[in-house]
Protein backbone atom coordinates (compact mmCIF):
# COMPACT_ATOMS: atom_id res chain seq x y z
CA UNK A 1 0.00 0.00 0.00
CA UNK A 2 0.88 3.43 -0.62
CA UNK A 3 -0.56 6.82 -0.76
CA UNK A 4 1.48 8.04 -3.45
CA UNK A 5 -1.32 7.54 -6.92
CA UNK A 6 0.18 4.84 -9.13
CA UNK A 7 -0.84 3.47 -12.25
CA UNK A 8 -0.33 0.02 -13.59
CA UNK A 9 -0.37 -1.44 -17.05
CA UNK A 10 -2.34 -5.03 -18.02
CA UNK A 11 -3.13 -4.17 -21.30
CA UNK A 12 -1.57 -1.68 -24.23
CA UNK A 13 -3.18 -2.76 -27.46
CA UNK A 14 -5.26 -1.28 -29.45
CA UNK A 15 -8.06 -2.98 -31.44
CA UNK A 16 -7.71 -6.44 -30.98
CA UNK A 17 -5.42 -8.64 -28.87
CA UNK A 18 -1.85 -9.56 -30.54
CA UNK A 19 -0.10 -12.53 -28.04
CA UNK A 20 2.77 -12.45 -30.63
CA UNK A 21 4.49 -9.12 -28.83
CA UNK A 22 6.91 -8.95 -25.92
CA UNK A 23 5.78 -5.50 -24.91
CA UNK A 24 2.46 -6.89 -24.14
CA UNK A 25 -0.59 -7.83 -26.56
CA UNK A 26 -3.57 -7.55 -24.50
CA UNK A 27 -5.75 -4.67 -25.07
CA UNK A 28 -6.44 -1.45 -23.05
CA UNK A 29 -6.60 -2.17 -19.00
CA UNK A 30 -5.06 -0.35 -16.09
CA UNK A 31 -5.18 -0.18 -12.73
CA UNK A 32 -4.72 3.27 -10.56
CA UNK A 33 -3.88 2.76 -7.06
CA UNK A 34 -3.90 5.23 -3.86
CA UNK A 35 -3.79 4.10 -0.36
CA UNK A 36 -6.54 1.55 0.05
CA UNK A 37 -8.21 2.59 -3.11
CA UNK A 38 -7.80 0.87 -6.49
CA UNK A 39 -9.24 1.63 -9.94
CA UNK A 40 -9.69 -0.30 -12.60
CA UNK A 41 -10.06 1.81 -16.09
CA UNK A 42 -10.83 -0.03 -19.34
CA UNK A 43 -11.32 -3.77 -19.36
CA UNK A 44 -9.83 -5.10 -22.28
CA UNK A 45 -8.12 -8.48 -22.55
CA UNK A 46 -5.71 -7.36 -19.74
CA UNK A 47 -8.54 -7.49 -17.40
CA UNK A 48 -8.17 -11.63 -16.57
CA UNK A 49 -4.58 -11.75 -14.94
CA UNK A 50 -5.95 -8.81 -12.67
CA UNK A 51 -8.99 -10.68 -11.85
CA UNK A 52 -6.72 -13.47 -11.13
CA UNK A 53 -4.38 -11.73 -8.93
CA UNK A 54 -7.49 -10.29 -6.77
CA UNK A 55 -9.02 -14.03 -5.93
CA UNK A 56 -5.91 -14.68 -3.96
CA UNK A 57 -6.52 -11.58 -1.94
CA UNK A 58 -9.90 -12.92 -1.26
CA UNK A 59 -12.95 -11.05 -1.30
CA UNK A 60 -12.73 -7.33 -2.20
CA UNK A 61 -15.04 -4.20 -3.71
CA UNK A 62 -13.62 -3.78 -7.51
CA UNK A 63 -14.49 -0.42 -9.23
CA UNK A 64 -14.04 -0.44 -13.36
CA UNK A 65 -14.29 2.67 -15.11
CA UNK A 66 -15.35 2.01 -19.10
CA UNK A 67 -13.78 4.90 -21.35
CA UNK A 68 -16.58 3.36 -24.21
CA UNK A 69 -17.65 0.04 -25.12
CA UNK A 70 -16.49 -0.89 -27.77
CA UNK A 71 -15.00 -4.63 -28.52
CA UNK A 72 -11.41 -4.01 -27.35
CA UNK A 73 -12.37 -2.17 -24.08
CA UNK A 74 -14.88 -4.55 -22.73
CA UNK A 75 -14.06 -8.01 -24.04
CA UNK A 76 -12.04 -8.79 -20.90
CA UNK A 77 -15.42 -8.34 -18.41
CA UNK A 78 -17.18 -12.10 -18.90
CA UNK A 79 -13.48 -13.71 -17.87
CA UNK A 80 -12.84 -11.86 -15.03
CA UNK A 81 -13.33 -14.05 -12.27
CA UNK A 82 -14.51 -12.13 -9.11
CA UNK A 83 -17.71 -11.33 -10.99
CA UNK A 84 -18.56 -15.34 -10.93
CA UNK A 85 -18.06 -15.49 -7.03
CA UNK A 86 -19.52 -14.90 -3.80
CA UNK A 87 -18.56 -12.41 -1.49
CA UNK A 88 -16.66 -10.10 -4.32
CA UNK A 89 -18.72 -6.96 -5.64
CA UNK A 90 -17.80 -5.09 -8.75
CA UNK A 91 -19.12 -1.66 -10.26
CA UNK A 92 -18.88 -1.35 -13.86
CA UNK A 93 -19.46 2.60 -14.71
CA UNK A 94 -19.67 4.48 -18.06
CA UNK A 95 -20.72 7.98 -19.44
CA UNK A 96 -23.78 7.66 -21.88
CA UNK A 97 -22.89 5.31 -24.61
CA UNK A 98 -25.57 7.46 -27.00
CA UNK A 99 -27.32 4.00 -28.28
CA UNK A 100 -28.36 1.72 -25.18
CA UNK A 101 -28.90 2.77 -21.06
CA UNK A 102 -25.50 1.93 -19.46
CA UNK A 103 -27.35 -1.54 -17.64
CA UNK A 104 -28.58 -2.71 -20.75
CA UNK A 105 -25.30 -2.37 -22.94
CA UNK A 106 -23.43 -4.32 -19.83
CA UNK A 107 -26.30 -7.10 -19.56
CA UNK A 108 -25.88 -7.53 -23.67
CA UNK A 109 -22.44 -8.79 -23.06
CA UNK A 110 -23.68 -11.79 -21.35
CA UNK A 111 -26.10 -13.47 -23.41
CA UNK A 112 -26.55 -15.86 -25.50
CA UNK A 113 -25.83 -17.22 -28.66
CA UNK A 114 -22.48 -14.93 -27.63
CA UNK A 115 -21.70 -16.00 -23.99
CA UNK A 116 -22.93 -18.92 -21.88
CA UNK A 117 -23.79 -17.17 -18.50
CA UNK A 118 -26.50 -14.82 -18.42
CA UNK A 119 -25.34 -11.38 -16.74
CA UNK A 120 -28.41 -12.48 -13.79
CA UNK A 121 -26.72 -15.74 -13.04
CA UNK A 122 -23.19 -14.25 -11.87
CA UNK A 123 -22.21 -15.53 -8.60
CA UNK A 124 -21.10 -12.34 -7.21
CA UNK A 125 -22.51 -8.95 -6.76
CA UNK A 126 -21.93 -7.10 -9.82
CA UNK A 127 -23.94 -3.79 -10.59
CA UNK A 128 -23.37 -0.76 -13.39
CA UNK A 129 -23.39 3.05 -12.65
CA UNK A 130 -24.85 5.39 -16.22
CA UNK A 131 -22.07 8.59 -15.11
CA UNK A 132 -23.21 11.73 -16.17
CA UNK A 133 -20.95 13.07 -19.51
CA UNK A 134 -18.17 15.95 -17.62
CA UNK A 135 -19.24 14.30 -14.09
CA UNK A 136 -16.79 14.86 -11.19
CA UNK A 137 -16.84 12.28 -8.63
CA UNK A 138 -15.10 10.54 -5.52
CA UNK A 139 -13.98 6.58 -5.35
CA UNK A 140 -12.56 6.20 -1.86
CA UNK A 141 -9.35 8.47 -1.59
CA UNK A 142 -9.54 9.56 -5.51
CA UNK A 143 -11.23 12.53 -7.61
CA UNK A 144 -11.95 11.60 -10.76
CA UNK A 145 -13.20 14.24 -13.31
CA UNK A 146 -14.54 13.26 -16.82
CA UNK A 147 -14.85 14.68 -20.28
CA UNK A 148 -15.69 13.60 -23.49
CA UNK A 149 -13.39 13.45 -26.15
CA UNK A 150 -13.51 12.88 -29.59
CA UNK A 151 -14.21 9.34 -31.35
CA UNK A 152 -16.90 7.71 -33.65
CA UNK A 153 -18.92 6.24 -30.31
CA UNK A 154 -18.89 8.18 -27.13
CA UNK A 155 -15.51 8.31 -25.54
CA UNK A 156 -14.65 9.23 -22.28
CA UNK A 157 -11.18 10.88 -20.34
CA UNK A 158 -10.46 10.53 -17.13
CA UNK A 159 -8.23 12.63 -14.97
CA UNK A 160 -7.32 11.01 -11.42
CA UNK A 161 -6.26 13.07 -8.16
CA UNK A 162 -4.90 12.36 -4.98
CA UNK A 163 -2.86 14.25 -2.67
CA UNK A 164 -2.02 17.06 -4.90
CA UNK A 165 -1.43 14.04 -7.68
CA UNK A 166 -3.10 13.11 -11.05
CA UNK A 167 -3.23 11.23 -13.73
CA UNK A 168 -4.99 11.43 -17.34
CA UNK A 169 -5.77 8.22 -19.32
CA UNK A 170 -7.54 9.55 -22.79
CA UNK A 171 -7.32 7.09 -24.95
CA UNK A 172 -9.84 6.56 -28.04
CA UNK A 173 -9.67 10.53 -28.72
CA UNK A 174 -8.60 12.00 -32.17
CA UNK A 175 -6.44 14.91 -32.32
CA UNK A 176 -7.69 18.35 -33.95
CA UNK A 177 -5.86 20.77 -36.38
CA UNK A 178 -5.35 22.89 -33.06
CA UNK A 179 -4.73 21.11 -29.67
CA UNK A 180 -7.99 19.75 -28.16
CA UNK A 181 -9.27 22.31 -25.89
CA UNK A 182 -11.64 19.96 -23.85
CA UNK A 183 -8.44 17.73 -23.36
CA UNK A 184 -5.99 20.77 -22.56
CA UNK A 185 -8.18 21.53 -19.75
CA UNK A 186 -8.29 18.23 -18.39
CA UNK A 187 -4.88 17.54 -18.18
CA UNK A 188 -3.41 21.04 -17.30
CA UNK A 189 -0.82 20.91 -14.51
CA UNK A 190 -0.84 16.70 -14.77
CA UNK A 191 1.65 14.60 -13.88
CA UNK A 192 1.24 11.45 -15.99
CA UNK A 193 -0.76 11.76 -19.53
CA UNK A 194 -1.69 8.49 -20.94
CA UNK A 195 -2.33 9.19 -24.79
CA UNK A 196 -4.04 7.17 -27.56
CA UNK A 197 -1.10 7.09 -30.16
CA UNK A 198 -2.13 4.17 -32.43
CA UNK A 199 -0.97 5.67 -35.75
CA UNK A 200 2.42 7.75 -36.95
CA UNK A 201 2.04 10.99 -38.09
CA UNK A 202 2.99 9.66 -41.29
CA UNK A 203 -0.01 7.06 -41.02
CA UNK A 204 -2.32 9.71 -39.89
CA UNK A 205 -3.39 11.12 -42.82
CA UNK A 206 -5.15 7.59 -43.92
CA UNK A 207 -7.06 6.93 -41.03
CA UNK A 208 -8.72 10.63 -40.36
CA UNK A 209 -12.20 9.61 -38.74
CA UNK A 210 -10.75 6.74 -37.39
CA UNK A 211 -10.66 8.17 -33.48
CA UNK A 212 -7.14 7.66 -32.92
CA UNK A 213 -4.20 10.04 -32.48
CA UNK A 214 -0.65 9.79 -32.93
CA UNK A 215 2.24 10.41 -30.69
CA UNK A 216 3.48 13.94 -32.13
CA UNK A 217 -0.61 14.85 -31.03
CA UNK A 218 0.20 13.66 -27.76
CA UNK A 219 3.00 15.61 -27.38
CA UNK A 220 2.30 18.57 -28.48
CA UNK A 221 -0.64 18.24 -26.04
CA UNK A 222 1.43 17.81 -22.83
CA UNK A 223 3.70 20.38 -23.91
CA UNK A 224 0.15 22.56 -23.75
CA UNK A 225 -1.29 21.14 -20.28
CA UNK A 226 2.45 21.43 -18.59
CA UNK A 227 2.37 17.17 -18.39
CA UNK A 228 5.91 16.58 -17.96
CA UNK A 229 5.51 12.54 -18.42
CA UNK A 230 3.84 11.48 -21.63
CA UNK A 231 2.91 7.50 -22.36
CA UNK A 232 1.79 6.23 -25.39
CA UNK A 233 -0.73 3.94 -25.24
CA UNK A 234 -3.44 1.80 -27.29
CA UNK A 235 -0.58 0.57 -29.83
CA UNK A 236 -1.56 -0.39 -33.32
CA UNK A 237 -2.04 -4.28 -33.60
CA UNK A 238 0.48 -4.77 -36.55
CA UNK A 239 2.99 -2.46 -34.64
CA UNK A 240 6.01 -4.83 -33.56
CA UNK A 241 8.05 -4.98 -30.55
CA UNK A 242 11.30 -2.67 -32.90
CA UNK A 243 8.90 -0.60 -34.20
CA UNK A 244 7.36 0.51 -30.90
CA UNK A 245 10.93 1.14 -29.42
CA UNK A 246 11.56 3.43 -32.52
CA UNK A 247 8.05 5.07 -32.30
CA UNK A 248 9.34 5.94 -28.31
CA UNK A 249 12.72 6.59 -28.83
CA UNK A 250 11.46 9.73 -31.58
CA UNK A 251 9.10 10.67 -29.37
CA UNK A 252 11.54 11.07 -26.34
CA UNK A 253 14.08 12.74 -28.79
CA UNK A 254 10.81 15.67 -29.64
CA UNK A 255 9.45 15.48 -25.87
CA UNK A 256 12.13 14.60 -23.08
CA UNK A 257 10.54 11.50 -20.70
CA UNK A 258 8.21 10.15 -23.46
CA UNK A 259 7.55 6.63 -22.81
CA UNK A 260 5.62 3.89 -24.45
CA UNK A 261 3.37 2.18 -22.49
CA UNK A 262 4.27 -2.39 -21.80
CA UNK A 263 2.66 -4.56 -19.60
CA UNK A 264 3.45 -4.94 -16.47
CA UNK A 265 4.96 -0.84 -16.30
CA UNK A 266 4.37 0.92 -13.02
CA UNK A 267 4.48 4.70 -13.06
CA UNK A 268 4.34 7.20 -9.84
CA UNK A 269 2.38 10.27 -10.26
CA UNK A 270 5.22 11.76 -7.32
CA UNK A 271 8.25 14.36 -7.47
CA UNK A 272 10.77 12.36 -6.92
CA UNK A 273 14.17 15.18 -7.17
CA UNK A 274 12.08 17.64 -8.73
CA UNK A 275 11.14 15.19 -11.48
CA UNK A 276 7.65 13.95 -11.62
CA UNK A 277 6.12 10.81 -13.77
CA UNK A 278 9.14 8.83 -12.42
CA UNK A 279 9.14 4.78 -13.54
CA UNK A 280 8.84 2.84 -10.29
CA UNK A 281 9.01 -0.41 -12.25
CA UNK A 282 9.09 -2.22 -15.04
CA UNK A 283 8.03 -5.73 -16.34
Amino acid sequence: MTNDLTVRFLGVRGSIPTPEHAAGGNTSCVEVCAGDTRIIIDAGSGLRALGNERMAHGPRHSTILLSHLHWDHVCGLPFFTPIYVPGHRVEIASGPNGTLSHDEAIRSLFRAPFFPVDFDELGGTVTTRELRANDKFQIGDITITMAKLNHPDPVFGFRLEHGGQSIVYATDTEHFACVDPTLEKLAAGADILIYDSQYTPEEYPSKVGWGHSTWQAGADLARAAGVPQLVLFHHDPGRTDAQLAEIERTAAANLPGTVAAREGMVLVARSIDGKKGERAAAA
